[in-house]
């Protein structure tokens, strides 16, 4: 069967050329002009590979990169653009790019990187060849969010570990900190195994009561009990053919885990007030921020439950732990704020970008989303800069340069004329950032407190001994 390749230029001269010469060479070619053509054609068409000219009068190439690999991640790109810029062809291969080609254009060198961006679709195909193809490719194979495919190390064992299960049935346990993305994981898990176009059902059972659990699980007939007015069908029968995500499963009562056992073990169920057994198709994958084996120990969670879960396990690390990836997820992020906000802002400043690097992330990638969106929201130019930052980013230790150094510590004046040194960096950060605030919207405290996240009382009592040195 050909390949089929769409060609993406508005110079209508070189996309005939690219047309006529690769339909030559033995390729099914489509030509458009204009990046709205190109996602109006991408619905109605898949292609292998698309050649995408990186300025067009509608758009650019990285915006059809981004859209073409988050949404038909199958489907190589190879950027074509008239000048060459080792930044530019950085960030895009970093996005999902095969490769980056300058014109002027040469045949035989477009043929060649036609050829092995085709092979490198395939290897994304054969699990066999994962390790081989490396690390770009592990990016690639995933269909799944974005922030999965980081640089840290951490992050490449995490998306070896993911492709490795997806493809298998096993049941697998997901550790990890609250907000490390663990149902993100699951959902990635299964949109690249054989289910993936079945249902995902996701339920958390650190919500569960005794009472509901059983109707949540398996659903119930109308009129099993009082208040059961229609039939429900539960979370398992809702996932049978594909996944059933069990979220914070450590939280689940000891009479509910013996009900589950037997669900899991016989792969049947009957909904409440019924005798129809039901048969399950579905696979598992857990999800718990408790120690499981500590759980057995203390006689709050069955052994016999755990085993039959635990084929295999990933843990999901923290950001912390990956912080070769803070900026690359924050950019990630801002780009989908960008489109969200109809903003176009660039990036983060050199100091915003430091204190980012500098903080724990208690939180993990849902603290960092959320902070990304909230600092976008707030920065009106084309860089996001400390004062927009949450007050917790601006307190943390990070490492100065000699000109900072020498601007430390801050001088400020007591309302008794007595000057002040502050020599303990979380505070002289602290008072640093509100004075950057407080001179930002010219002294309105009110203003000065939305910004800094704080209430107003909060912010009173923190400057209620301070006043501005006129010299800052």
């Amino acid at each position: 069967m050909k390949k089929k390749i769409l060609i993406v230029d508005d110079e209508i001269s070189i996309g005939l050329l690219l047309c006529k010469f690769l339909t030559k060479n033995g390729f099914e070619v489509s030509n458009v002009t204009t990046g709205r053509t190109v996602l109006q054609i991408l619905e109605k068409e898949r292609f292998d590979l698309v050649l995408c000219d990186y300025r067009l009068d509608d758009t650019d190439g990285k915006e059809i990169l981004i859209h073409i690999k988050e949404n038909y991640p199958a489907t190589g790109v190879i950027i074509i653009t008239g000048y060459s810029d080792i930044k530019l062809a950085v960030e895009l291969i970093k996005l999902g790019a095969y490769d980056y080609i300058v014109k002027p254009l040469y045949p035989d060198e477009i043929l060649d990187t036609i050829n092995k961006a085709l092979e490198t679709q395939e290897d994304l195909k054969s699990p066999k060849n994962f390790e081989r193809a490396g690390r770009n490719v592990i990016s690639d194979f995933l269909n799944g969010p974005e922030y999965i495919n980081g640089e840290s190390d951490a992050s490449v064992l995490l998306l070896k570990q993911i492709q490795l299960i997806a493809g298998t049935g096993y049941t697998v346990i997901l550790t990890g900190k609250s907000g490390t993305g663990k149902e993100c994981v699951a959902k990635t898990i299964h949109q690249n195994s054989s289910r993936g176009k079945e249902p995902f059902i996701a339920m958390d059972c650190g919500s569960l009561t005794k009472e509901l659990a059983a109707s949540e699980f398996f659903g119930h007939e109308k009129g099993a009990f009082t208040g059961a007015t229609f039939t429900k069908i539960g979370h398992f029968e809702q996932a049978n053919g594909g996944t059933l995500f069990l979220d914070e499963i450590g939280n689940l009562s000891y009479e509910i885990q013996a009900t589950l056992l037997r669900a899991v073990q016989e792969r049947k169920i009957k909904r409440i007030g019924s005798t129809k057994e039901i048969d399950l198709d579905v696979r598992l994958i857990i999800a718990t921020n408790e120690n499981l084996v500590e759980g057995i120990q203390k006689g709050i969670f069955r052994e016999d439950l755990y085993h039959r879960f635990n084929e295999f396990s990933i843990h999901v690390p923290s950001l912390k732990h990956r912080d070769n990836d803070i900026l690359i997820f924050a950019e990630r992020f801002l780009a989908a704020v960008n489109k969200e906000l109809n903003k176009k802002i660039k990036g983060f400043s050199d100091e915003a970008m430091r204190c980012l690097l500098a903080y724990n992330w208690p939180g993990n990638v849902r603290e960092l989303k959320n902070v990304v969106r909230r600092i976008a929201l707030l920065t009106d130019g084309d860089w996001i800069e400390t004062h927009v930052l949450p007050l917790e980013l601006r307190m943390t230790d990070y490492p100065k340069t000699q000109h900072e150094k020498k601007a430390l510590p801050l001088s400020l004046k007591l309302n008794d004329d007595k000057s002040l040194n502050l020599r303990n960096t979380a505070k002289e950060a602290e008072y640093t950032a509100i004075l950057e605030v407080l001179k930002a919207v010219n002294f309105n405290k009110t203003k000065a407190a939305k910004i800094l996240n704080i209430d107003r009382k909060t912010l009173y009592n923190k400057i209620k001994f301070i006043e501005v040195d006129d010299e800052i």
